[in-house]
């Protein structure tokens, strides 16, 4: 199965998407000295705000259909889209996702990580490792040739024995010179199905798995997205590109082993 509205991206592209996604990744690891407890989650926003713009770049989800800050903040039952706020402080034992976007030079760069602020539960503990494991399954079958459906199938395997769910009503998706794109990468599916990867496409994985139920509810602010049950939510996210026999992660940080997407 093909879908000739994906695009192919040449060598300049690609390079702009690794410029653009290390930005993103350096927002996250510059962050990390901040998450602690007392901390607002708009101070969050307003530090990644002005690091994004000093380094040239601009924030994607500020004014994106709407959304008022320059960051996702996602804590605890919140699955994802949570926004900043200089009323919420980090307390002890939170866990938090935050989300980052960035455009340099017209590409995107799109990712995510987990945080336990200071001692965490076990089942917090658990469900960020777990979470990121998915993450890293998804990656590992990427590759030319491979198909969308092996990727669900890769995150299904690893989340489902140990008893959570993945969420259905958010997914991965294309991007490059737009925010979101073709082709929708779903978190769950079947091996073999689906289209078609092919080297120079590129996307995000960004798998989110609950505690609970897997379905989510919009609060009123009409973006952040909560468990039904409110029961904890932990996701993490790459953006990547399919290449001959595996991928580029343009968003790698320094502090993940990636080893494992050239064994």
């Amino acid at each position: 199965m093909m879908n000739k509205n994906i695009p192919i991206l040449d060598d300049v592209a690609i390079d702009k998407m690794k410029t653009a996604g290390k930005l993103a990744a350096d927002v996250l690891v510059m962050l990390d000295e901040h998450i602690k407890t007392g901390i607002s989650t708009g101070v969050l926003d307003d530090i990644a705000h002005q690091y994004i713009l000093d380094h040239g770049a601009i924030p994607a989800p500020l004014n994106y259909n709407g959304f008022p800050k320059s960051i996702c903040t996602s804590i605890n039952h919140v699955v994802c889209h949570g926004i900043p706020d200089h009323e919420r402080l980090l307390k002890e034992g939170d866990i938090i996702n935050i989300d980052i976007t960035v455009i340099k030079d017209g590409y995107y760069g799109d990712t995510s990580k987990m945080w336990i602020v200071g001692q965490g539960s076990v089942m917090a503990e658990r469900i960020c490792r777990v979470a990121q494991k998915a993450l890293y399954a998804g990656m590992k079958v990427v590759k030319n040739g491979a198909h969308l459906g092996d990727i669900g199938a890769a995150i299904q395997a690893v989340v489902e024995p140990e008893r959570f769910s993945i969420v259905r009503e958010f997914c991965g998706h294309g991007i490059g010179q737009t925010f979101h794109a073709e082709p929708q990468v779903l978190h769950y599916g079947k091996a073999g199905t689906g289209i078609e990867l092919k080297t120079g496409m590129a996307f995000t994985i960004e798998p989110m798995i609950n505690q609970g139920v897997w379905q989510t509810k919009i609060m009123k602010d009409g973006w952040t997205a909560i468990t039904k049950d409110r029961k904890l939510s932990a996701q993490w996210e790459h953006t990547l590109i399919v290449t001959d026999d595996g991928c580029l992660v343009t968003t790698a940080r320094p502090d993940e082993d990636l080893s494992f997407l050239s064994s």
